[in-house]
């Protein structure tokens, strides 16, 4: 027994002794080297350039007094259109296309050149792509209109529908009146009646309601043996007077006035495009 644990310690005693660090190599290291002078022989480290910025990522030098030019407005109708353009991607509502609609005020001869009027349409229109829904307002400028004139001529209203407010934005359109209160319009000239020819009728009318009263005057005097005599002279005079107003009715007829213009508001109106319309 004692002769194991002997044998026990002596070989932990070796096993220690192998652990231990061979340092003689560090040793002759130093004293063949000075690292002190290995430090000083090393090369100089180079110098670092200052930092640029990519050409690409440098901002340019822009004048502040120039102008900067604003974004193109994309605008609507049939009018100024963008050159580059491309009218087949666009709602198009073709030209001719009608609306029914009611005016909202009194329209008259009374109006003056650059009055503004407006419509509400009473259907739906529908066209490709889009349906124009009733309710939608028109708004139409006087161009031309006066008062009944002599020689027979009636009041005048002339006026073209120039936008219209589709789906809660302005559109721009150019469109004129084909009917106005049920009865058609043309050359979007809405005229008075002109009365020439009933003012000819009219004087036609009075010289033959006064030849008739002086024959009744004659016929009068007859019956009178006292009047006998002068019963002729009344109806020489009418028969005088209706052919002064028979031949002269032409020229009488000229100071007579044509009809005037007075349309009630709700009265119904037809529009009629003259250009498409794009819708973009």
């Amino acid at each position: 027994m004692k002769k194991i644990i002997v044998l026990v310690l002596l070989m932990l005693l070796y096993s220690c002794q192998a652990f231990e660090l061979d340092t003689s190599v560090d040793e002759e290291i130093r004293r063949n080297y000075n690292p002190s002078a290995l430090e000083q022989k090393l090369p100089a480290l180079p110098k670092t350039l200052p930092t640029q910025t990519p050409k690409s990522s440098q901002t340019p030098n822009v004048p502040k007094n120039l102008p900067v030019p604003e974004p193109s407005k994309i605008q609507i109708g049939v009018k100024k259109l963008p050159d580059n353009y491309d009218k087949s991607t666009a709602i198009k509502i073709k030209k001719g296309t009608k609306f029914k609609v009611k005016s909202n005020s009194v329209i008259s001869d009374y109006l003056k050149e650059g009055a503004r009027v407006s419509f509400t349409s009473t259907e739906p229109v529908m066209q490709r792509y889009i349906t124009v829904p009733a309710g939608t307002k028109f708004t139409a400028q006087i161009k031309d209109s006066h008062l009944p004139q002599y020689s027979g001529n009636g009041g005048l209203i002339v006026m073209t529908v120039d936008s219209a407010v589709i789906k809660g934005t302005t559109r721009t359109l150019n469109a004129k009146i084909t009917k106005a209160n049920l009865k058609k319009v043309f050359f979007n000239n809405i005229k008075g009646k002109r009365t020439y020819w009933k003012g000819v009728g009219k004087q036609i009318d009075k010289g033959e309601r006064f030849y008739k009263k002086s024959r009744r005057a004659s016929n009068k005097l007859a019956d009178n043996p006292v009047g006998i005599i002068i019963s002729p002279i009344p109806t020489i005079a009418g028969m005088a007077v209706y052919a002064v107003n028979f031949v002269g009715s032409p020229l009488f007829a000229i100071w007579s006035k044509g009809g005037r213009i007075s349309i009630p508001a709700g009265a119904e109106f037809e529009i009629k495009l003259l250009e498409d319309v794009y819708l973009y």
